[in-house]
């Protein structure tokens, strides 16, 4: 071995004669004992010499190149500044395969992988993050240039030598590409590709406030109502394309149905995949049509018969199906909500299925008994006092009520309080009268007591 003097010492040459390069703090505190690298020495003059080979390489540049970058001197007039190691992704571990796995292992394991992460399917928060990275660990691995880029430089070596993560820059394309003719998602439906999002797809739900009386919720009711929603277009057929036009692929997207937006940051690239809005995802692009503008609908007004069950209440709600807004691209219609408010009645109140009255009756009806006509939702029915009817009583006329939601043979029940008056004023016969009433009363309560 060839030694060579430096600065008083003698060091073993490394198959070139070592380089001496400018002193730099930052590289002072980054060098660190290796094979490939010579010890640093400090010179008689209390100054850092550093020789190292030239032949030595660190990731896509030799180690003396990534050197003289960092004692550049934009570094050298920051004292104190120092390297600060990232930890990149392990690409293997991603897929979980090992660093001599054949070809076919790693396509088995990212269809594996894919399957059960892609955000379609697994609706966990990091879902995504994780199905991207699988789809950057396998686009790398799978290709032999890049893995040997990889497995000799890492990660940082495809940046050096700007293939960046690769050709697709959305990891969609890749799951499509490799998974078409296998029914999308592997026989899972053909989740998440451009076939679904032009798959048809149903349209949404349209509302109706209704407002009833009293009676009318009670028995029932058939009503008339007319509602407007989004209907199929005659002209184009619904596919909102101009009679006579063929589709586009969309120039926003290349026929995608979505966009990535990059943001670099002092951490990396950020990429975000979103629908394209040019398109709305469909990934084509064609003339409107001029009755409904593209959307393949238009809204129009309908007359539609309603039958509403006995029994329903305020904030009861009625689901009339199909009769909801159109769906796109052949799409099943959405449905028709119903939404019950009904009037209150002076008289009778209602409470859940029983109907609730106050009778005033006299306070000589309450004593001797009576039979008074009470109002119900059948119609007027006569209610029998009994004598000595206390002032509050509640008398209970049965299946006068409202009729169970479903159940219209079983009624609940009237529920008749009696509020007995108590005269005011009196004339002289009938204050009278109440006195020797009141006499006889004392005598039999003193008879009583004997």
């Amino acid at each position: 071995m060839a030694l060579l003097q430096c600065g008083g010492s003698l060091v073993p040459a490394l198959r070139e004669k070592p380089r001496l390069l400018p002193r730099s703090p930052a590289v002072s505190r980054a060098i660190h004992a290796d094979d490939g690298f010579l010890a640093p020495k400090v010179s008689s003059r209390g100054r850092y010499e550093h020789l190292v080979s030239a032949s030595y390489n660190l990731h896509s540049q030799t180690a003396s190149e990534q050197l003289n970058h960092v004692s550049s001197p934009r570094f050298r007039n920051r004292r104190g500044s120092r390297f600060i190691v990232r930890a990149e992704s392990d690409f293997y571990s991603i897929l979980g395969v090992s660093r001599n796995a054949s070809k076919s292992e790693i396509k088995s394991a990212y269809r594996k992988l894919a399957r059960s992460y892609h955000p379609d399917v697994n609706k966990d928060p990091g879902a995504e993050q994780k199905f991207k990275d699988i789809s950057n660990a396998y686009e790398v691995l799978s290709d032999d240039e890049k893995r040997a880029i990889y497995d000799k430089y890492g990660e940082a070596g495809l940046k050096g030598a700007g293939m960046g993560t690769g050709d697709y820059s959305n990891p969609f394309d890749l799951f499509e590409s490799l998974f078409e003719g296998f029914g999308g998602m592997g026989g899972m439906g053909g989740m998440g590709g451009r076939a679904a999002r032009n798959r048809p797809m149903q349209g949404d739900d349209e509302t109706y406030n209704l407002v009833l009386n009293f009676k009318e919720a009670v028995f029932g009711v058939e009503k008339e109502i007319e509602i407007t929603r989004l209907e199929s277009c005659n002209t184009c057929d619904g596919t909102g394309a101009k009679p006579g036009t063929k589709p586009t692929t969309c120039k926003t997207c290349g026929g995608q149905g979505q966009v990535v937006s990059s943001t670099r940051t002092p951490l990396g690239i950020f990429q975000q995949v979103s629908t394209c809005n040019t398109c709305g995802g469909t990934g084509e692009f064609s003339t409107p049509c001029n009755t409904c503008g593209g959307d393949g609908r238009v809204r129009r007004t309908k007359r539609i018969s309603l039958k509403v069950p006995a029994g329903v209440d305020s904030g009861s709600r009625l689901r009339v199906r199909s009769e909801g807004n159109s769906g796109r691209r052949g799409g099943p219609p959405g449905d028709l909500y119903v939404f019950i408010d009904v009037l209150s009645d002076p008289v009778l109140k209602r409470d859940g299925t029983n109907i609730l009255y106050t009778c005033k009756v006299s306070y000589i009806d309450a004593i001797l008994g009576t039979t008074v006509k009470v109002p119900t939702v059948d119609g007027m029915v006569d209610l029998k006092i009994p004598s000595g009817t206390q002032p509050g009583t509640t008398l209970v006329m049965s299946k006068k009520g409202v009729p169970l939601l479903g159940k219209s043979n079983a009624r609940g029940d009237q529920l008749v309080r009696v509020q007995v008056e108590i005269p005011k004023r009196l004339s002289s016969d009938e204050r009278k009268l109440i006195e020797e009433l009141a006499d006889l009363n004392k005598a039999q309560t003193a008879n009583s007591r004997r």
